[in-house]
């Protein structure tokens, strides 16, 4: 990861300097977007490190929501990035503006090879968390969009069709845009604890109910920590009288089926019937 990070750290630097040089807004553009990308494996680096330090007195859940308020702030300067790009790059369709190909062919062929590089050392090293396999992610996404750079600086060295290059622009910055997007509204719904869509507490209730046992279920209540660590509680209603035995049998079948639908964290209480079965959802 740090290797990765100082790759494409040194490489931004060289793009923001290039694109200024090549007066290209494509190379400009694919600047904005791993800067957000060096920010992105800064944290992803750093949250290594925190997700093994566990709970705290302060955070009793843990460090794991600290990963998507670093998802959310990148998502928030790639947002930023690509619309100052877009108004960049759409006035050069109407005032085409000659471009350095021959800079842009370098850039681009310098872009896949620091890219490729990163790949590789992600590849090889000793671990492959989550968070390495997203900045993976990210890294291949570059490469292949660096692909498409030479592409357009080969055509333009031969044609002179600059127009190439604010149309490469405007597509990059609407895919970064996209996604930026996406990834906002995700963490929003993680931050306003929306029940996750990969949890079916339908099927949860429905299994539970099947129980010989359990007369009622209700106040099911889901949500998740980063998208990947869900949470689940609920009330489980038990018939009278049950000696401890069954009672822990019972609990331990709850519990297979909740973890069955993707749920890492599951509380149970457990009531009496008659207790509290005057609801309507019991």
């Amino acid at each position: 990861m740090r290797v990765a990070l100082v790759l494409n750290v040194l490489f931004t630097v060289i793009e923001f300097i290039g694109g200024l040089y090549t007066n290209s807004v494509a190379i400009l553009s694919d600047a904005i977007h791993d800067l957000g990308d060096s920010i992105a494996i800064a944290a992803a680096l750093v949250l290594e490190k925190q997700s093994g330090q566990g709970r705290t007195s302060t955070f009793s859940y843990g460090k794991r929501r600290f990963s998507t308020l670093a998802a959310f702030l990148t998502s928030l300067i790639l947002l930023a990035g690509s619309i100052v790009i877009l108004t960049e790059a759409v006035p050069r369709f109407f005032a085409v503006e000659a471009v350095k190909t021959t800079g842009v062919l370098w850039l681009a062929v310098a872009g896949i090879l620091f890219n490729g590089l990163a790949i590789l050392r992600l590849r090889t090293g000793e671990r492959q968390s989550l968070n390495q396999r997203a900045v993976m992610l990210h890294l291949v996404e570059d490469a292949l969009g660096w692909i498409a750079v030479l592409a357009g600086a080969v055509i333009m060295y031969f044609t002179h069709w600059y127009w190439i290059d604010p149309l490469l622009s405007v597509g990059i910055a609407l895919f970064i845009l996209y996604n930026a997007t996406r990834n906002i509204l995700a963490t929003l719904k993680i931050f306003l604890q929306a029940a996750p869509a990969s949890v079916d507490e339908q099927t949860i209730i429905t299994e539970l109910k099947k129980l010989p046992e359990v007369t009622g279920v209700h106040d099911v209540h889901s949500w998740t920590m980063d998208g990947e660590k869900n949470i689940l509680s609920l009330h489980l209603v038990v018939k009278q009288p049950i000696d401890t035995y069954r009672l822990g049998s019972l609990l331990e079948r709850a519990r297979e089926i909740i973890v069955a639908q993707n749920v890492q964290h599951p509380t149970i209480q457990v009531e009496p019937d008659g207790m509290s079965c005057g609801l309507a959802n019991c």
